[in-house]
């Protein structure tokens, strides 16, 4: 269900990117979201459709995902972590509260839950086009 809050919080911030650029009309959109964030494209992709007007009326919507890099504050290693690794219960946990994933997360090389997240979490704005009002 937060699909169609980000999808409104994207128009809403690149509405401003918009007006910021002159642009009258905006023909494409790209997102990157954090694979993290456990958003499903399909839904945001949806939403953003039924929420295009005015100026997005005829935009295209590009969703990318970022992938998760945690790194260690123990020993430093850095590693790509995938929420594919975890059993279902276990990525919903973090999902509706990102802060256990200490619980469940571990560091490859040393086994310590203590690591940071270096990318792969939130949802931002990547790119807009448009057309510049004359």
């Amino acid at each position: 269900m937060h699909e169609w809050a980000l999808a409104e919080a994207i128009l809403t911030s690149a509405r401003q990117v918009a007006e910021q650029e002159k642009l009258k009309k905006v023909t494409d959109i790209t997102i990157r979201v954090g694979e993290l964030q456990q958003v499903e494209p399909q839904i945001l992709r949806f939403a953003l459709a039924q929420m295009k007007t005015g100026l997005f009326e005829n935009a295209k919507f590009h969703i990318r995902k970022a992938k998760s890099t945690l790194k260690c504050r123990v020993c430093a290693t850095t590693w790509q972590f995938s929420l594919k690794n975890l059993d279902k219960a276990t990525a919903e946990a973090i999902h509706f509260v990102p802060e256990v994933a200490h619980t469940y997360i571990k560091c490859p090389t040393c086994g310590s839950p203590d690591f940071e997240i270096v990318s792969g979490r939130g949802v931002w704005l990547e790119d807009i086009r448009g057309a510049k009002a004359d």
